[in-house]
C-alpha cells in the first residue's frame, strides 16, 4: 500500500494552531538505487508546508520509508496513523496558496 500523492498532516499536527503546522504535500515513491529490493528502497518523498529544518536548509524535500510513513503510532493512549491524508476540500485550497508561496 502507497500513500496517495496529496496533503497530509504528521500525527503531532495541532487542530487549534496554524492549518499548515505538522502539514506535508507528498510527492511519490522513490527508491535508493544501491538497495536490491523496491520493498527495501522504498521511501515516500514529501515536503514540509511550515519552516521545517529541512525547508530552511534550503526548500529540501523530506525522505522517510514507506513502512514507517505507513505505520500507526500510540498517542495518548490512542493508535492513530502516522500520517493522515487531509480530504477537507476548503483545507486543501489553504495548504496550495501555502505551497504555491513557499516552492514558487
Amino acid at each position: 500500500m502507497e500513500p496517495q500523492r496529496g496533503f497530509y498532516y504528521h500525527y503531532k499536527h495541532d487542530p487549534h494552531g496554524p492549518v499548515n503546522n505538522y502539514a506535508y504535500e507528498v510527492m511519490g515513491i522513490a527508491h535508493h538505487t544501491e538497495i536490491a529490493g523496491l520493498t527495501e528502497s522504498a521511501m515516500v518523498m514529501y515536503r514540509p508546508l511550515y519552516d521545517a529544518p529541512v525547508y530552511a536548509a534550503g526548500k529540501h524535500w523530506d525522505v522517510r520509508p514507506l513502512e514507517m510513513f505507513m505505520e500507526n503510532v500510540s498517542k495518548d493512549n490512542q493508535t492513530i496513523p502516522r500520517f493522515r491524508k487531509i480530504h477537507e476540500a476548503a483545507v486543501s485550497a489553504e495548504l496550495e496558496k501555502i505551497r504555491d508561496s513557499m516552492y514558487n
